[in-house]
């Protein structure tokens, strides 16, 4: 019997020794904190998870509370990394200055902001910005409610409208790009940081109206309907194409910012170079527009210089070049 039980209390003892051992390499191992965007989190995330197979000693985690909410965390020194749809805004950039944080802005891919709707709805095969703007902007809330109130010939039905939370930076840039001032909103809408809650309320209501990123549409294009957007020069479908030559009105590059203070850990390092060189193979699996390679090289440059700030200086990205920007900014 003491046999049995000195035996018992050995394999006990070595159950514990291999649980404290895996204990211990996983507190040793490498950490890098990464929040933001849900529109630019399928990108991250790819490039997280191949990064990690390839680095077994470092662990990322990707969060996703929205540029707005991303920045707030990234600018008061909580992640290495922020994910961001939008330019960092000039009060952002406040933030991160009276808190000592330094970032170096990295634009990953092109995106460009679908229109889509119902794949029942067989009326609205096209839009015009100015129409766009009469749904969204504040003063249609309580007033502009129906279908027949924006198009003539559109059914009088009641318009269900779906789009991103006001922490979101595709929010950010729509109103800027559609109504003239980014926040600038009608209220009563069905509103989520998190992009398949809006993919599953178009998917479910024949009257609805939404906007978010072109590679979620990608994703459910079996079960919505894009539609195309005129901006002047008639009606123009998102496409790669479109967006990475911006003869679609609502391309748009997409970003992530690094702490200055985070590239003193080489793994923050090794994931940042990860992510340049893999980064424009894996945006375009998951749906996105990788930059040209120009641009690539210019966007590499300053990130082996460690140039700090923003191109945009704290502006909006509606209506601009990035590449021109990147240009004339010299670095």
């Amino acid at each position: 019997m003491n046999n049995k039980i000195r035996k018992t209390n050995l394999i006990i003892v070595a159950v514990l020794l291999l649980i404290g051992s895996f204990l211990q390499a996983a507190y040793a191992a490498d950490l890098i904190k990464t929040d933001g965007s849900s529109t630019v989190y399928p990108i991250t995330e790819a490039v997280s998870e191949e990064f990690q197979a390839q680095d077994r000693k470092t662990k990322v985690t990707v969060g996703i509370s929205g540029t707005g909410g991303g920045f707030k965390k990234f600018c008061r020194g909580e992640t290495d990394l922020s994910n961001a749809s939008r330019p960092i805004k000039a009060e952002e950039i406040k933030l991160c200055s009276e808190n000592g944080i330094e970032f170096i802005e990295i634009a990953v891919a092109y995106d460009g902001l679908a229109i889509m709707v119902n794949q029942k709805n067989n009326w609205a095969s096209k839009i015009t910005v100015e129409e766009l703007k009469k749904i969204w902007e504040p003063a249609a809330q309580g007033k502009i409610m129906r279908w027949n109130q924006i198009r003539q010939g559109w059914p009088n039905k009641e318009i269900h409208l779906f789009g991103p939370g006001v922490d979101s930076g595709t929010f950010d840039y729509f109103t800027e790009a559609i109504v003239g001032k980014a926040q600038a909103s009608r209220g009563d809408f069905t509103a989520s940081e998190d992009d398949n809650v809006l993919v599953q309320g178009i998917i479910t209501d024949p009257f609805a109206l939404g906007y978010f990123g072109l590679a979620y549409y990608e994703e459910n294009k079996d079960r919505l309907k894009l539609v195309a957007l005129d901006a002047g020069n008639g009606p123009i479908m998102p496409s790669s194409q479109t967006v990475e030559d911006a003869t679609y009105y609502l391309a748009r590059p997409i970003f992530i910012y690094v702490s200055q203070k985070s590239l003193k850990k080489p793994e923050v390092v090794r994931f940042v170079q990860f992510y340049l060189n893999e980064g424009p193979a894996l945006a375009s699996e998951v749906g996105y527009i990788p930059l040209p390679k120009s641009i690539q090289g210019l966007v590499s440059k300053r990130f082996n210089k460690r140039v700090t700030g923003s191109v945009y200086k704290g502006e909006g990205a509606a209506g601009k070049s990035f590449g021109s920007l990147l240009q004339e900014s010299g670095k």
